[in-house]
């Protein structure tokens, strides 16, 4: 595996090899790794890409039963991730806290490589949105990174928090604090 991260490929690996364990086809990326949907690797900087896990969950999986069955055969430790350096980590998709339509921008990731396994990824803005609402320093060295290198706009970004629902207004005055800094300045007279 090359230096930093998961690459497309390797998602793709990660989709074949979630359809092959799981009765259920339809992957949503969830986590960092779902840019790698809609932006080529070689335009993203190295903090977007240096996570070793893709966080995958499904639609239908009440019990996360498909996403512990994913942290079994190809998790953390697993024999997998072992043999290829990279891993899938299987999540519930209430665990991302996300802008409201955020299932109408998903990104189909679909190729001879991913059968029998696709991907329905993460649109870049409605990500970068859950990583700042998780609020970690990686999160917002994600977030940062893709912002400076031009990759995500900070006015859709903007747009997208207010989409959240149910979220502690104390957050969403950090969220709005945070994207300010990326906003061009107002023009005073």
């Amino acid at each position: 595996m090359g230096p930093g991260g998961v690459k497309r490929a390797e998602l793709e690996h990660v989709l074949r090899s979630t359809g092959r364990i799981v009765e259920d086809r339809n992957v949503l990326i969830i986590g960092s790794q779902s840019v790698l949907a809609t932006i080529p690797e070689s335009d993203l900087p190295l903090e977007a890409t240096a996570s070793m896990e893709v966080d995958v969950a499904f639609f239908d999986d009440p019990d996360d039963q498909k996403a512990d069955q994913v942290d079994a055969f190809i998790g953390e430790f697993s024999p997998f991730h072992e043999t290829y350096g990279y891993y899938a980590q299987g999540v519930s998709v209430s665990t991302a806290v996300l802008p409201d339509g955020w299932r109408d921008r998903l990104v189909l990731v679909e190729s001879d490589n991913t059968q029998p396994g696709r991907g329905h990824a993460l649109d870049p803005h409605d990500c970068v949105v859950s990583k700042l609402v998780a609020g970690r320093e990686k999160d917002t060295k994600f977030a940062d990174a893709l912002l400076r290198a031009g990759l995500v706009k900070p006015n859709v970004v903007a747009e997208r928090i207010e989409l959240l629902v149910d979220v502690h207004p104390l957050v969403m005055k950090r969220l709005r604090d945070w994207i300010a800094a990326y906003l061009p300045k107002p023009d005073v007279g």
